[in-house]
């Protein structure tokens, strides 16, 4: 049986990291904070949305009381203005887990993003070097054009990554190409080096449930982030809107509206659009770890049990 407390805080080697993945809106976090309570430890986030503490609303963070039921990591941790790089994820967050392994036998990773989760347990692929010249022309075609022109040659040039990648993220996209033209090689191709050894056990628990419940629960969710003002917060994010990190779903499509672009219904119907493919692109991603065992929202006991057997 899996406990919390360490006997030897030197030997890292009984150490397990529980990963908690699954689509958005799926109960994730209600899942990591009764993981969290009944071991007695800490959250380590990888939402890459999360860690910025200007966007609250439309991340769906953990509410204050949520926050406070037990101890979190990489929420509200950098700011909007910050790059923070899954690199830099891998770094930090495996320093702060050697930190905690110290006190803690069993950690808690909870998120809905493939490639940190994935920064974490296998570790990241040696990234070839790119012709800077290229990422400004990209960047500048991506200003000048939108991003359908970077998304059809991204679908042509490397399909593999273009399957994976959230699609409604400029910066990813532009990642994808710019390998592919600096190089000559698909991005994909970088992504296929042998799994790092990490000094802990792993334990991953995915979360899904029927397609048109989850549709729900996703269309449920935006009309809750509208109410408690979704707009006003990307209002106030304005002077922001050509950052990475505010071109994303839900921020994406109320500038649109606020650009008077859109009317607010249409822009509301087309977050809940795209949250429902970024679900669907989350769930090709996590199914294909061999390695994840599945389990319906709600079945926190069965996962405590089975953690406990591992």
């Amino acid at each position: 049986m899996l406990s919390s407390k360490s006997n030897n805080p030197e030997n890292q080697d009984q150490k397990t990291l529980i990963v908690i993945v699954g689509p958005t809106a799926i109960g994730k976090t209600s899942l990591a904070i009764q993981l969290a309570k009944h071991f007695q430890t800490e959250i380590i986030s990888a939402d890459s949305r999360q860690f910025f503490k200007e966007m609250s609303i439309g991340t769906a963070k953990p509410s204050e009381e949520e926050l406070a039921a037990a101890p979190h990591h990489f929420i509200n941790s950098h700011s909007v203005t910050q790059l923070f790089s899954t690199g830099d994820f891998e770094v930090e967050a495996l320093a702060l887990m050697h930190k905690l392994f110290t006190e803690h036998n069993v950690l808690v990773m909870v998120g809905g993003s493939g490639l940190y989760i994935n920064a974490i347990c296998n570790g990241l692929d040696d990234m070839p070097d790119i012709d800077l010249n290229i990422r400004e022309q990209l960047n500048q075609q991506f200003a000048d054009e939108g991003i359908e022109p970077i998304r059809k040659q991204l679908s042509e040039l490397d399909p593999e990554y273009f399957a994976k990648v959230d699609q409604s993220n400029p910066q990813r996209m532009i990642r994808g190409l710019e390998v592919v033209l600096s190089t000559g090689q698909k991005l994909s191709s970088f992504l296929t080096s042998n799994k790092k050894e990490r000094p802990f056990n792993i334990i991953k628990i995915g979360l899904n449930t029927d397609r048109e419940k989850l549709y729900n629960q996703i269309n449920h969710r935006v009309d809750v982030m509208i109410e408690n003002g979704l707009v006003e917060e990307v209002k106030s994010l304005e002077a922001y809107k050509e950052l990475n990190a505010l071109k994303t779903v839900g921020y994406s499509e109320i500038f649109d509206y606020l650009d008077g672009k859109t009317d607010l219904a249409t822009a509301i119907d087309k977050i809940k659009q795209n949250t429902r493919r970024f679900a669907k692109r989350q769930l090709t991603w996590f199914r294909k770890d061999t390695e994840t065992t599945w389990f319906e929202p709600g079945q926190n006991e069965q996962v405590i049990a089975f953690v406990g057997k591992d």
